[in-house]
This record gives structure tokens, C-alpha cells and sequence, in this order.
């Protein structure tokens, strides 16, 4: 991997490990479309600019780190339980799922789903509008809709955020609990695989690595206050739309 693909997939991995549009997705289209092999440096690579996107969210929320706040990430592990069940139980199938295909249907699926709810999408419902006023029931049924986000193109944010505006979230509050959930899930997969392949580190690019981790700590951090922001004044809907755009271009160009 050289130094332009790993700026590349560094962006693409801040800009999307947040957004309800599957970083997974994104990051195996842009790797086939710049030829890039799975070998198992490039899979060390994935790995280190995940725990670059794990930064990002530590020192964007650092205020959340403290004692008081041990309420919230009880709930937070409850939300972490089912996917981590799930994917331990079943995680076989589910990297035989892993096909520009499925993703490609996702992506639309997910899309559908992210327009029906801002078509019934109604302020006075929802009332959760802290991470910290999220009830045990809410972040349990939060974690059952992450589940889906096992397929590949899913996306972990768009399910977990689906989840918590099914359960009375506000749209500020669904992405903020979608960006700690985030820690437990990713800390638990980027763990297991720096383990699986910490000596693949020694084939890697280092520059490669280096650059790759920044970009995506700088971009993941952006992309998370913007997001935000963005959700001040306007709705899901434009992912939405970005969602089947995305996943019709994906069935014309591979299918």
C-alpha cells in the first residue's frame, strides 16, 4: 500500500465509521476499485486506522470519561452485550456474507428504512434528547438493532441510531449514544485483530501506517462534530437518499 492509498482509506475510514453509511462498505468498494490486495499487512493497516477512529471519539467525548458518568456507560455495555453475543456465536457466517452484493443491498435497505422514519419522524416523541437520560430498556433494545449491523453494509452508526430513534431518541442524542457504543464494539474487534495479526506489522508500510492513522483520527474527529452540528438543522433524509444512490451504483457497476 502506498502513501496516497493510505490517505484515501484513512478519509474514508473517519468519514465514514460515524455515519449511518457503513465504513465496511465504503471500505471494500474503494480498496477493489484501487486494486489493493486483502493480504495481511493491508489487514493491519484496517486496523490501525480503526483505533485511530477509537481515539477520535475518546477525546472528542474526554467529558464523559469520569465517575459520575459510570450510570451511562453501564448502559453502554448493555447496548455492547447482543452484537458481541452474536458475533462470536455466528462469526462463520458471517464473513461468508462479506460480497459487494449483499452490501450493495443494504445499502438501499437502509436507506428505505432512514426515509419511512423521518416520514413519521415527530419532535414531540422524542423526548431522550441526553445520552445520559438513556433508560436501561432503551439501550437494550439499542443493542438488539445493532445486531443487523453484521452485515456488511448495514452500517454499526445506521443501525445503532435507527435503534435509539425507534425508542424515543432525539436525532442529536441517537448519533452521540451511536459514538460511545462505538468504543466498546470497536475496541473489542480492533483488540481481537491486533492480536490476530500484530506480527503482519512487520511487512507493513510504516510511513503507510503512520500517515493513514492520522488522516483518519483528524477526519473522524471533524466528521463527528460536524455531524452534529449538521443535525441541528437538518435530518437523516439526505442519508437516506445517499444510502440508495450508492447501493444502485454499486449493483449496475459489479452485478
Amino acid at each position: 500500500m502506498d502513501i496516497f492509498q493510505a490517505i484515501i482509506l484513512g478519509i474514508i475510514e473517519g468519514l465514514t465509521e460515524f455515519l449511518p453509511i457503513s465504513s465496511t462498505g465504503h471500505l471494500i468498494v474503494a480498496s477493489h476499485w484501487m486494486g489493493i490486495e486483502q493480504t495481511k499487512a493491508n489487514t493491519a493497516f484496517e486496523v490501525i486506522i480503526q483505533l485511530a477512529a477509537i481515539l477520535a471519539v475518546v477525546f472528542t467525548y474526554k467529558d464523559k470519561f469520569t465517575l459520575e458518568k459510570i450510570d451511562m456507560w453501564i448502559k453502554i455495555f448493555i447496548a455492547f452485550l447482543p452484537i458481541a453475543a452474536i458475533g462470536y456465536i455466528f462469526s462463520d457466517q458471517i464473513k461468508m456474507m462479506f460480497n459487494v452484493t449483499i452490501v450493495a443491498i443494504m445499502f438501499i435497505i437502509g436507506g428505505i428504512v432512514f426515509l419511512v422514519l423521518e416520514k413519521f419522524y415527530k419532535e414531540e416523541s422524542h423526548t431522550t434528547t441526553e445520552v445520559e437520560d438513556v433508560t436501561y430498556r432503551q439501550a437494550a433494545w439499542i443493542g438488539f438493532a445493532q445486531i443487523f449491523a453484521l452485515i456488511p453494509g448495514t452500517s454499526r452508526a445506521g443501525s445503532t441510531i435507527v435503534g435509539a430513534l425507534l425508542v424515543g431518541l432525539s436525532r442529536k442524542a441517537s448519533a452521540e449514544f451511536s459514538f460511545l457504543l462505538a468504543l466498546p464494539v470497536m475496541i473489542t474487534v480492533s483488540g481481537y485483530d491486533l492480536l490476530k495479526h500484530y506480527k503482519d506489522f512487520s511487512d507493513a508500510n510504516l510511513l503507510a501506517l503512520g500517515i493513514g492513522f492520522v488522516t483518519a483520527f483528524i477526519v473522524a474527529y471533524l466528521t463527528m462534530l460536524l455531524f452534529i452540528k449538521f443535525l441541528e438543522k437538518f435530518t437523516f433524509v439526505a442519508f437516506g437518499i445517499y444510502r440508495i444512490v450508492f447501493g444502485v451504483i454499486l449493483l449496475a457497476f459489479f452485478i
